[in-house]
């Protein structure tokens, strides 16, 4: 508890907290966004079995709420710098919660998809609005620890997703198995969302809107209320003037910012923000989030086993996150990313090894005992290095690098290429899965961590400590 000599102290202090708790109630936006992901991965053998579907309509089940991800990831960006960002917020939380319902009571694939779709538009929506609006209300000195919180809130939704499933499936004996009032337990899964997506829209209502979103239209006094609330008096005057000499004043953001008036050319931070977003997809890691209990059914092990890995690496998640918090605005964004990629490049090349050397079993793959034990180890330090580098720090770079005028317009087109990316991958692993096998589809995923080294050192630049009004555009 730290000590309190004055005051002035005692009002930082709760200042502090405040900032703290809107960023963790913006931040419950990420939780969501995790389990809505997450909780697919328990629940593709019931979607099989309900709805008789084969391996190409089971991986379009399980991939179409990407696409309702990039529709909302890009219309969220445009219409929050029209509406604000926690009005966006808001209705992304209505979205949660028709879709969480719709899911569990689907009859057939098309009814499905649609509240998958509607579902992913939520999620798409959190994805680029949360970071923004955590970016614009903390401190330059603590914007990468709050904003890191967003991806241990998406962690940790993942993780309450996996043991949330485990635990369903195991009181029901099957995902497929009939649980509380005659309704199969996978149904259930998507039900327990509707939980904390209402905590969610309840919480939204004491917030407030972001300043910068406050000041770009115009209404400064309600701004200066807001900056001096989190700021302090002399430093949120001073802010609401910063903020007002760093926004053109001729004209409302737009896509068209997002263009050089000057050569015509795209400006090169929007190229970055997309490198960014498409490389943390490249590298496969929603493969592990929504395709984990098929894969280690793939080698041997059980449905309950499969989703108790799972859980464990849910947890490795978390503990990953927390260091990140602890080194990012320590050692900044830059060399977290370059520590992640080069760490994930080795880890795959291990699993790429690692199910080489599996064998055909009673028709299903098999590995001999060590090559099982390295997949495991291999594939929690996997998800160790991604959830320590670009898990969190792609989101944070995206929510800080880009100048108040375009933060709207680049957070969306750098959210609509990831999760096209996103969408790509996911859709594209059971093919590989089918035609190249395991072995394959992670040594193309390695092949991607490694370009992303370069990718960071050549064209990322660091942003640590900088204030929000000094990006710049390339």
């Amino acid at each position: 508890m730290p000590i309190v000599s004055s005051p002035a102290d005692a009002a930082s202090l709760k200042r502090q907290r405040y900032v703290f708790a809107i960023c963790c109630i913006a931040a419950i936006g990420g939780f969501l966004f995790g389990f809505d992901s997450g909780v697919i991965n328990g629940t593709v053998d019931g979607l099989q079995t309900a709805f008789d579907s084969d391996s190409v309509g089971t991986g379009f089940n399980v991939a179409s709420m990407l696409l309702g991800c990039a529709i909302g990831a890009f219309f969220a960006g445009r219409l929050a710098d029209r509406y604000g960002r926690r009005a966006l917020l808001i209705v992304s939380a209505v979205f949660f919660l028709v879709s969480a319902w719709g899911s569990g009571v689907a009859t057939g694939s098309l009814e499905f998809v649609i509240y998958r779709v509607l579902g992913g538009m939520a999620v798409g929506a959190a994805s680029v609005m949360t970071p923004a609006y955590i970016s614009e209300v903390a401190p330059a000195e603590r914007r990468g620890r709050l904003a890191t919180i967003q991806q241990v809130a998406i962690i940790s939704g993942l993780f309450i997703a996996f043991v949330s499933n485990y635990v369903l499936a195991k009181i029901a004996g099957a995902s497929t198995a009939s649980l509380w009032f005659g309704f199969d337990a996978w149904r259930w899964m998507f039900w327990i969302e509707m939980l904390p997506t209402a905590i969610f829209l309840l919480a939204l209502l004491g917030i407030p809107e972001s300043p910068r979103f406050l000041i770009s239209r115009g209404r400064d006094d309600k701004a200066t209320r807001v900056l001096v609330t989190l700021l302090g008096e002399q430093a949120g005057q001073a802010k609401v003037a910063e903020i007002k000499a760093s926004l053109n004043a001729d004209h409302v953001p737009s896509l068209r910012d997002l263009i050089n008036a000057t050569s015509g050319k795209v400006h090169g931070i929007v190229w970055v923000g997309i490198g960014l977003a498409v490389f943390q997809q490249l590298v496969g890691i929603n493969v592990v989030f929504y395709y984990g209990a098929v894969l280690w059914q793939a080698v041997g092990f059980s449905e309950g086993d499969a989703l108790l890995i799972n859980v464990i690496s849910g947890a490795v998640s978390i503990g990953a996150c927390l260091i990140a918090i602890a080194l990012i605005d320590r050692i900044g964004r830059k060399p977290l990313l370059w520590a992640g990629s080069v760490g994930m490049a080795l880890t795959l090349c291990l699993l790429a090894y690692a199910f080489s050397t599996a064998s055909m079993v009673d028709g299903k793959l098999a590995l001999a005992g060590d090559m099982g034990v390295l997949a495991l180890l291999a594939a929690n330090a996997y998800v160790l290095f991604f959830n320590v580098s670009w898990g969190p720090v792609m989101w944070v770079m995206l929510g800080e690098m880009f100048p108040n005028q375009v933060r709207g317009s680049g957070l969306a087109v750098s959210g609509l290429f990831q999760w096209l990316a996103n969408f790509a991958i996911t859709m594209t692993f059971p093919i590989m899965l089918a035609g190249i096998g395991l072995a394959g589809a992670y040594g193309v995923y390695a092949f991607f961590a490694a370009c992303s080294v370069v990718f960071v050192m050549k064209w990322v630049k660091e942003t640590r400590g900088r204030e929000l009004e000094q990006m710049a555009y390339e």
